[in-house]
């Protein structure tokens, strides 16, 4: 099987006012299909700017990334824009949807810039949004949902366009434990329907839900191991 991921001696050198900043300094990995990984370490540790790298937000200094066998430093902006929007579904610890439309069009939002037509989209929409547990909240806008609701519009936006790769970045870090311990449930469903997940944060109990553990500290991954002790899914609370 051709691994998802690889990364190999990535550098990211960011120079501001005459200093330079090594916020990566040789990373090599490789994440398979279906994996589910939590990436941690303190802050200033550079797992930030190694989701930015593997999302397409970033290019490296030096080194090569490849995803789905595709060397990314080769590709053009049009090219970039391309896969952030096919491949790759975005979730933010501050949900980044549109507060005046509704959970229906914000998760319409991606297949818009794809180009896909309206009726074709709008089902597509309700179909991600019924797959988390919203479909009776469809025409609800930002501010008339909980927490946990928004960030669930938020995983359906990413689901909407079948990405490779779901990234998150503190998902849960807005949301009470309540409600993190739902959407982590989400998460670990999603990753047994075969999703490939890498989700960046800096709570060990967050941590443990992923099956595979990175550790960075001053731009180099200090441990990559397996979890011995992840939750499953019959530990965790129903999605309301």
């Amino acid at each position: 099987m051709q691994p998802l991921i690889v990364l190999e001696n990535v550098t990211k050198v960011y120079r501001t006012e005459g200093e330079e900043v090594h916020a990566l300094r040789g990373i090599s990995l490789v994440v398979q299909p279906n994996e589910y990984v939590a990436i941690m370490g303190p802050s200033g540790s550079g797992k930030s700017t190694l989701m930015h790298i593997l999302g397409c937000l970033d290019t490296p200094t030096s080194g090569r990334y490849l995803l789905n066998g595709r060397d990314v430093s080769q590709l053009d902006d049009d090219e970039l824009a391309y896969i952030r929007n096919r491949q790759i579904g975005f979730v933010f610890q501050t949900f980044n949807l549109l507060p005046r439309a509704t959970a229906l069009k914000n998760v319409e939002l991606p297949l818009i810039y794809a180009g896909v037509p309206a009726a074709e989209r709008r089902e597509r929409a309700r179909r991600a949004l019924e797959a988390v547990g919203l479909g009776d909240r469809l025409h609800h806008r930002p501010n008339e949902l909980s927490g946990g609701q928004r960030q669930r519009v938020a995983i359906a936006r990413a689901l909407v366009v079948n990405p490779a790769l779901i990234l998150a970045d503190e998902p849960t870090g807005n949301l009470d434990s309540a409600s993190g311990a739902e959407i982590m449930r989400l998460f670990t469903q999603l990753w047994q329907l075969g999703n490939t997940i890498i989700l960046v944060t800096h709570e060990d109990y967050i941590a443990r839900y992923a099956r595979r553990i990175i550790r960075i500290r001053d731009g180099r991954i200090e441990s990559d191991t397996p979890n011995p002790e992840p939750v499953h899914l019959e530990q965790l609370p129903s999605m309301p």
